[in-house]
């Protein structure tokens, strides 16, 4: 069996760009960006679609390099708590508005692959929610949950329209999302620098920070090779730890999730899949995936506290594959890797500020894309404006994970929830 390739498929795919130079001497900008993952991309996008040129992007690696790079690509709205959860802590008025929020940073990413024309692939076809049971009521509980609360219409689709498009005797019925679509995330970051390089932000990649402190009434970051003077400073790292704040370090926990890449499949594609939606599935430890423009299947899923091999990965997620394709048995994987999610305890975005010119956006948690998206115009909008949007999460604050108990309790929770659907699935033979 040929070894997968431990570089991503999307970074072997990823759009050339003349590389950015590492902060070099002694600098100033008003805003300092920490993270060139969507987080931070998307606060310095926004930043300069409102007229704030004097902002900074300092990344450790390249751009898009952590989870923003390496995700299954899925644009939706929603968190990870679950539109359920959320009705229920916050009640119905500030549930949808923090649910807009991401309903429209769908639409904004249309919007800016279109007006930057960012070349990343845009699949606006929509999501399949695919039943990995027989009982239709959990499909039914969250489409009238949606639609009595959240004012979003998913589509019903019975198992015979389900198995003409998704090619499976696994799954019953089905949802389908319409707003919502898929896309090559790396190729989405690097044109989101080059969107906010072309509106005068600076970026700096290999750009280590190293130091954070205040002095003078202004924040001083430090890296090996410079210095940056600033007056607000947004750290936006994601799993990718800077170990700049512990109290925003510990607040979340660096989760792995695991993606893989088949070799093109020409029309054995057409034989699992007679759609362009992207798919998931309906268990907790779901897995998800989409057709690819080269005829390849991009399949991802798992979570996990480590790290695993490409070998290892592939092994673990063509079991998952065959379960739901087993006409695709013998494929060739070209490419499979894993990354590093951020996660809270609450399963909520952390955004927020420390009232100092200190802000930060965080544990987006595998539902990223439009989240980030979301974060980055709340974030934007209260630096640029003075705008107090970003208090809706005033509620999922810097909750402490007590690592590394808390990466025990998660990998336990996980596999609770993973033993919960498998006795489910078998109880229904």
């Amino acid at each position: 069996m040929k070894q997968p390739s431990v570089s991503s498929y999307y970074r072997a795919t990823a759009t050339p760009y003349e590389p950015y130079a590492s902060l070099q001497g002694r600098q100033e900008a008003r805003v300092a960006i920490i993270g060139g993952g969507f987080a931070g991309l998307n606060t310095a996008l926004g930043l300069a679609e409102r007229g704030v040129r004097d902002v900074v992007v300092l990344e450790r690696e390249q751009v898009g390099f952590g989870a923003s790079g390496r995700n299954g690509g899925f644009v939706f709205g929603g968190y990870s708590l679950g539109e359920s959860a959320l009705h229920h802590q916050l009640g119905e008025q500030r549930a949808r508005q923090l649910f807009d929020l991401t309903t429209a940073a769908v639409q904004r990413i249309r919007e800016r692959a279109a007006r930057y024309a960012i070349p990343c692939d845009v699949v606006d076809q929509g999501i399949i929610w695919a039943n990995w049971f027989r009982d239709p009521e959990v499909l039914r509980k969250r489409q009238r949950l949606l639609a009595d609360h959240y004012g979003v219409h998913w589509d019903w689709l019975p198992q015979e329209e389900l198995r003409e498009r998704v090619r499976s005797d696994r799954y019953s019925d089905g949802l389908y999302e319409r707003n919502a679509l898929h896309l090559h995330p790396l190729n989405y970051a690097i044109g989101l620098a080059a969107a906010s390089s072309g509106h005068g932000v600076r970026i700096h990649e290999n750009s280590d920070t190293w130091r954070l402190r205040k002095e003078n009434g202004h924040w001083l970051v430090s890296t090996p090779q410079g210095e940056l003077r600033a007056e607000h400073v947004v750290l936006a790292c994601g799993g990718y730890l800077a170990g700049l704040s512990r109290q925003i370090d510990r607040a979340v926990l660096p989760i792995a999730t695991y993606v893989m890449v088949t070799e093109p499949l020409g029309e054995r594609l057409d034989d699992c899949l007679q759609t362009r939606a992207a798919v998931y599935d309906t268990r907790f430890a779901f897995d998800y995936y989409r057709p690819l423009p080269d005829r390849r299947l991009l399949w991802g899923g798992r979570i996990s506290i480590r790290n695993r091999s490409a070998r290892a990965v592939q092994r673990v997620l063509t079991r998952d594959l065959l379960r739901v394709f087993p006409a695709l048995k013998g494929v060739r994987v070209d490419y499979a890797w894993s990354g590093l999610m951020s996660y809270a305890r609450h399963q909520m975005p952390q955004i927020g500020s420390s009232g100092d010119g200190l802000w930060w956006a965080q544990a987006f948690g595998g539902h990223g894309l439009a989240p980030t998206c979301a974060a980055g115009e709340l974030l934007a909008a209260a630096i640029a404006e003075g705008d107090e949007g970003w208090k809706q999460f005033a509620d999922y604050g810097l909750a402490h994970t007590y690592k590394p108990f808390g990466y025990l309790g998660a990998q336990a929770s996980y596999w609770w929830q993973e033993f919960n659907d498998w006795f489910k699935t078998s109880l229904e033979g």
